[in-house]
C-alpha cells in the first residue's frame, strides 16, 4: 500500500533525503553505499523517503522514454521499486540490525563448528545488479555464543546493501565478532555477479570466491585447513 505522506512535510521544503544527508554530514557519520544509517533516521522519514525515491524512479522511467501514464505494466513500477530498495534489497542500509541475543558459553566449548551454506543476496555497487551466492561461517567459540539461525539473519542484513564482495565479507566478520567475540572466525563467500553474467563480458559460469580469517583461524594453520575442508565436504554432499 502506497504511503500518502509527502516527501517534505508542510513547512519543510527541503527533500527528506537532503535533510538526512545534512544530518549525517553534521554528525561526521559516513553514508557510503554499504553503510547502515538506521540510527540517524527520524520517525516518519522512511515513509517520506519512499515517496521521494518513487518520484525519482518515475523520472528515470520517463527519461528512458517509457509511457508510464498509459503502460499498464509500468504504471506502479516506481512505487514497487522504491519499496524494494528501501525495505528489501537495500534494507541493510535503512533498517536496524535484527535483534540477536547472545548467551554465555557455560560449558566453555572450544571446538570449531561451521554454519552454511547461507544464501546471500546483494547488489553490485557499480551497476546495482544482483550478487547471489552462498556463505559459510566457521566459529571457535569464546565467552559467548549466538544461535545458528542468527548467523543467517546477520548475513542477510549485512549483504542487503550495495556492495563489492570483498568489503561485504569484512563487514560481516566485524558484526559477528562484535556479537559473540569468538576465539576464531572464518568466513567464505562464493557468489555470482550479474554485472558479469547479465552485461559486460556476459560470462554465465564465472563466480567470485573470497574469505576472511581472524583470531585462532588466522594464527593456527591446522584450524584454517579444517574449516576449508569442512566447507569442501558440505559442498560435496550438496552437489555444488
Amino acid at each position: 500500500m502506497t504511503s500518502t505522506l509527502p516527501s517534505s512535510l508542510p513547512g519543510q521544503l527541503t527533500p527528506v533525503s537532503r535533510r538526512i544527508r545534512e544530518r549525517l554530514e553534521a554528525a561526521g557519520v559516513p553514508f557510503l553505499a554499504n553503510d547502515n544509517i538506521a540510527d540517524h533516521l527520524l520517525d516518519g522519514e522512511m515513509d517520506q523517503l519512499e515517496l521521494e525515491v518513487a518520484g525519482k524512479v518515475r523520472d528515470l522511467l520517463r527519461s528512458l522514454v517509457i509511457d508510464i501514464e498509459n503502460d499498464h505494466n509500468t504504471e506502479e513500477t516506481a512505487e514497487r521499486v522504491a519499496r524494494m530498495y528501501l525495505h528489501e534489497v537495500f534494507k541493510g542500509r535503512y533498517h536496524e540490525q535484527p535483534k540477536i541475543a547472545s548467551f554465555p558459553n557455560v560449558k566453555q566449548l572450544d571446538e570449531i563448528y561451521t554454519v552454511g551454506p547461507i544464501s546471500v543476496r546483494s547488489a553490485c555497487s557499480h551497476h546495482l545488479v544482483p550478487i547471489l551466492g552462498n556463505c559459510w561461517i566457521g566459529i571457535k567459540p569464546g565467552e559467548r555464543v549466538i544461535g545458528l539461525s542468527k548467523f543467517s539473519r546477520v548475513a542477510d542484513w549485512v549483504f542487503s546493501r550495495p556492495h563489492i564482495q570483498e568489503e561485504a565479507v569484512m563487514i560481516l566478520a566485524d558484526e559477528i565478532e562484535r556479537l559473540c567475540q569468538p576465539q576464531g572466525l572464518a568466513i567464505l563467500v562464493k557468489a555470482q555477479h550479474y554485472c558479469m553474467k547479465w552485461r559486460g563480458v556476459k560470462e554465465p559460469q564465472t563466480s567470485m570466491v573470497n574469505s576472511v580469517v581472524r583470531g585462532d583461524f588466522r594464527h593456527d594453520p591446522s584450524l584454517k585447513a579444517e574449516f576449508f575442508e569442512l566447507v569442501k565436504q558440505q559442498e560435496s554432499q550438496l552437489g555444488y
